[in-house]
């Protein structure tokens, strides 16, 4: 993966990066219709811990995403990850303070099973490190969720907590995962195991 972008420490990340497929910019007015099958989708929010947005509030939704400045600590940014000028889900990073910084992703329903959020998480991660300043970067996920949870396997992330029935979501107490890689990790990652006999490695999204 070919991963373009400013490696000057900051608070602002500069868009767009590039990867071999994948476009992370900027989110734009135009993005409306796509951002609202994203936000209404039951599916796509079944995890979180947010409820679907309707159509009468996904204008103030978005206009509030229309940034690449990182606030202090607990703001966010949101980008919108396009391939071939067609936007196929979202990324997020979470300024958390002292060096951590969370990500996360949503997809679009109709763009799962093509590896877009393994690709668009890497890349956000990379300029964590690289751009942000980043010591820690982490990953939090209903236990669930077991697609989101390879992927971050799969960014070389170890599993650092299983907390029990610690969030409530839509309406049930739920157990949560969180996933993590250091700086030394990213940059210097240990040679992978081999998988035993008959395991196929990889798949997924």
């Amino acid at each position: 993966m070919t991963l373009v972008t400013d490696e000057r420490p900051g608070r602002d990340l500069t868009l767009p990066v590039r990867t071999d497929r994948l476009v992370l910019r900027q989110l734009r007015p135009d993005d409306l219709d796509r951002h609202a099958e994203i936000y209404g989708d039951p599916a796509v929010m079944r995890y979180l811990l947010v409820d679907v947005i309707d159509r009468e509030h996904i204008g103030e939704h978005l206009a509030g995403r229309l940034t690449s400045t990182l606030p202090e600590d607990d703001g966010f940014v949101c980008v919108g990850i396009e391939d071939d000028g067609r936007l196929v889900g979202e990324g997020f990073v979470f300024h958390r303070g002292l060096g951590q910084y969370e990500v996360g992703y949503l997809l679009h329903p109709d763009e799962a099973g093509r590896g877009y959020a393994t690709e668009a998480a890497r890349a956000l991660v990379a300029a964590a490190f690289a751009e942000l300043g980043a010591h820690r970067v982490f990953g939090r996920l209903d236990a669930r969720n077991d697609a989101s949870a390879n992927v971050l396997r799969r960014l070389g992330m170890r599993q650092e907590a299983h907390l029990r029935e610690n969030a409530w979501v839509k309406g049930e107490w739920t157990d949560e995962l969180v996933f993590a890689i250091t700086e030394s990790e990213w940059t210097s990652p240990a040679p992978a195991s081999p998988a035993p006999a008959g395991v196929e490695v990889g798949g997924g999204s």
